[in-house]
């Protein structure tokens, strides 16, 4: 039997394996290259399991002629090798861009529309445009032909490329997050949900660019919210006398 929280651990190491066998190719943009497109488009995003901060999307039409090797699912490589990629990516992609929506629209819309929103906003910021847009398991809303590849960070070259520009900027914006709210820890933890930072939500609460709607975030909030019930029952007591139980509990 495995305890609990261990049966998480053990499919997202699963998964994790799963993704170290997979290769980046070619493949399904040639695809989409034999349907007539010239312009094909990867699009990806990053940000959706943290508990502080935007999701961000990256969208990249990468050179036909040019060939970057390493690209994989950037959560696979190390940040170093992620920097050295994402500079080789702008420097041999025909167009590049990168949108993000923001915790409180986050909280807003619940975190699977605002990832399609980020993920649409980055292909329509591109310039030229697509003709054929490559997503990561997911439908979008855009006017461009688009194919839905499963795992595709981990089997498209542009997807993964996208991937990698969208982990880079988040990364340097908790960066700059962490010199604003230091407490939390976000240069390490670039927001998500470590044992550490859930510790020092629940001791400090969140900060006001945390997802509120996120359960984590919500419980700690909970937590460093007063009861104004129970600070109205003493200040009446106070002058009153104790309130009798039955009168407290209706």
């Amino acid at each position: 039997m495995l305890k609990p929280g261990e049966e998480q651990r053990s499919m997202s190491t699963l998964k994790l394996r799963l993704l170290k066998k997979l290769k980046c190719t070619l493949h399904y943009e040639k695809l989409a290259w034999a349907t007539g497109a010239q312009l094909v488009a990867g699009v990806d995003e990053v940000g959706r399991g943290a508990l502080f901060g935007p999701v961000v999307a990256a969208a990249v039409i990468l050179e036909p002629g040019y060939r970057i090797r390493g690209l994989r699912d950037s959560k696979l490589l190390l940040p170093e090798v992620r920097e050295r990629l994402a500079t080789k990516i702008r420097e041999h992609s025909i167009a590049c861009a990168i949108a993000s929506v923001d915790a409180s629209r986050v909280d807003e819309i619940n975190i699977y529309w605002a990832s399609l929103e980020a993920l649409a906003a980055a292909v329509k910021k591109l310039q030229p445009a697509p003709d054929h847009v490559l997503v990561d398991a997911l439908k979008i809303d855009v006017e461009y032909a688009q194919t839905k590849i499963i795992h595709g960070d981990a089997l498209s070259c542009s997807i993964a490329a996208a991937s990698i520009i969208a982990k880079v900027e988040r990364d340097r914006w908790m960066q700059d997050f962490d010199r604003e709210y230091p407490l939390y820890g976000l240069a390490s933890n670039k927001g998500y949900s470590t044992p550490k930072h859930k510790r020092i939500l629940r001791e400090h609460g969140p900060s006001p660019l945390h997802r509120q709607s996120f359960a984590p975030v919500w419980m700690a909030q909970a937590e460093h919210t007063p009861d104004l019930f129970a600070e109205l029952q003493q200040e009446v007591e106070a002058v009153c006398g104790p309130i009798p139980e039955a009168v407290a509990q209706t």
